[in-house]
């Protein structure tokens, strides 16, 4: 393997390590309703972090307003870009409500695994590249997909063993049935992503960097589902009547600077993914697979998090055995593609 393509790969695990942790700066909001929050942090996530990276995309000699100029000559590609990204605004919600449920480890596994396999088959489907889904690609997609579902057969044993009283302190409002219908719905919702990835991938100049030129569709595509998240937050205030989180001044500073960090930290999934996309360009077939290392990197780091956030404790060895052999058969399927 490669040295590029090593590096490739570290860049994208950092991306995942940061979008795996940016729930833990959301623990330190203070005093706000779910919506509230959920709003705020997705101002940052969704409309300026992917802004800000998209300028990246803007080589010498062309300016931002060129850029736009080749959105508005494409209207097709980029009005699906953000459709696709206004359908992962779903997902995006029911996201929040499966960690909500769930808690970090499982939530994610089951949301994220089925975004990783469908998002990996469904953008070159979608875009009429059927040709870049090599049987290497099916082989890492069934893989990984074998590995979300041991962790999903560990979060099942952690849910029959453990006492109502000991779920509720891991995961204060938990709980798997409702929770595991969210996070099938936010699979296949979340997938939608990297189908807008696929669609605006030519909404580039030609001068871009490698590393640079998916950043102009992860901003579209963060703008629809900021519109989608908006609309139902938005909605939730005024049926909750919680708008009045926004008027407390004193908590403002705090409030902000968490709703950043989390911005920050879940955007850099996709700032990663589009960075070590660029050292990976050697194997056509690790780009194509990339949205699912990425995605499994997620689901290895959510589960160390949720490790870390005492979710699995007093479960039993078996179930900790099931647990991390699910995470093994992850972190090979993110290298068979290649060796295959």
């Amino acid at each position: 393997m490669s040295t590029s393509i090593i590096l490739g790969l570290l860049i994208i695990a950092v991306g995942a390590f940061c979008q795996s942790s940016c729930y833990v700066p959301i623990n330190k909001i203070k005093k706000w309703s779910w919506e509230s929050y959920w709003l705020i942090q997705g101002v940052f996530a969704w409309l300026v972090f992917p802004f800000l990276g998209m300028l990246l995309a803007v080589p010498d000699g062309h300016s931002l307003s060129e850029l736009f100029g080749l959105m508005a000559a494409d209207p097709k590609s980029t009005w699906l870009t953000i459709l696709f990204g206004a359908l992962w605004g779903v997902g995006g919600l029911t996201f929040g409500l499966s960690m909500r449920y769930l808690g970090v480890a499982l939530g994610q596994s089951i949301a994220l695994g089925l975004c990783s396999g469908l998002g990996a088959i469904l953008g070159p489907v979608f875009t009429g590249k059927t040709g870049d889904l090599t049987s290497a690609i099916w082989i890492g997609v069934v893989v990984m997909l074998i590995g979300i579902a041991i962790i999903g057969v560990a979060g099942g044993m952690k849910s029959a063993a453990l006492p109502e009283e000991e779920k509720k302190k891991a995961v204060k409002d938990f709980n798997f049935g409702k929770g595991i219908v969210i996070a099938i719905l936010c699979g296949f919702m979340s997938a939608c992503f990297n189908i807008g990835l696929s669609f605006g991938s030519n909404l580039c100049f030609a001068e871009t960097g490698d590393m640079f030129k998916t950043l102009p569709a992860t901003m579209l595509v963060t703008f629809g589902g900021f519109i989608t998240n908006a609309a139902y937050c938005i909605y939730q205030n005024s049926k909750n009547k919680t708008f009045s989180d926004y008027k407390q001044g004193s908590l403002w500073c705090n409030n902000i600077l968490f709703c950043c960090l989390a911005g920050l930290l879940w955007y850099s999934q996709f700032f990663g993914l589009s960075l070590g996309k660029g050292f990976l360009t050697s194997s056509p077939v690790l780009i194509t697979f990339s949205w699912c290392i990425l995605m499994a990197l997620n689901v290895t780091f959510s589960n160390v998090w949720g490790i870390i956030l005492k979710e699995w404790k007093g479960v039993s060895k078996k179930t900790v055995f099931v647990l991390l052999g699910g995470l093994a058969v992850l972190i090979f399927s993110i290298f068979l593609p290649y060796i295959i």
